[in-house]
């Protein structure tokens, strides 16, 4: 395997993208940026989901708490807060999916759940997977929606540069530490 096939191998692994459609809720998975939440607006925005869950509370780009700045950003763009659940302790993407997974049982419940927009960045979008699969019914379909944001990167650039280089890198690492933990299921 020559090193342009282990290059697309990390990508494929990684980078996961579905079409939209319908989903009963859109799961989105904070970060300093707000591009992971893009796709789950455009989902509410188009009548392919009614709920949004925002997950996070690290610190965003500006010195907010995460799931603050993107209900706001979500207000903005015309998403109603009863549209809106907010999952405000996570600090790391086993919380967000543990945390975010308990609050759909305890507000929604699972019995109303068939599918959920997984919305995460696109090199992040294999662990969000993974990791929100451990913590849902296995009947319940996830389908990966990570933003199309030129800020974001891609699967096709990111290895051109140093610093995509170790982003991606020490993402496969974190994948390896949260399988060595039990924190992944199936995908």
């Amino acid at each position: 395997m020559d090193l342009y096939d282990s290059r697309n191998a990390i990508s494929a692994f990684l980078f996961k993208k579905c079409p939209p459609e319908p989903v009963d809720l859109a799961f989105v998975f904070c970060s300093p940026s707000v591009s992971s939440l893009h796709p789950a607006i455009a989902l509410y925005r188009s009548g392919l989901t009614r709920t949004l869950l925002i997950s996070g509370a690290g610190t965003a780009v500006d010195g907010s708490v995460e799931w603050s700045f993107y209900r706001d950003h979500a207000l903005r763009a015309g998403v109603a807060e009863s549209a809106l659940l907010l999952e405000k302790n996570a600090r790391n993407t086993a919380e967000n999916a543990a945390f975010g997974a308990a609050l759909i049982g305890t507000e929604l419940g699972w019995a109303k759940i068939r599918s959920l927009a997984v919305c995460a960045k696109p090199f992040h979008m294999r662990r969000a997977l993974m990791t929100l699969r451990r913590h849902v019914p296995p009947e319940v379909r996830l389908v990966a929606q990570p933003p199309d944001d030129p800020g974001d990167l891609s699967a096709e650039t990111w290895w051109q540069t140093a610093q995509g280089r170790k982003r991606i890198f020490t993402e496969l690492g974190k994948i390896g530490e949260y399988a060595l933990k039990g924190d992944l299921g199936d995908v």
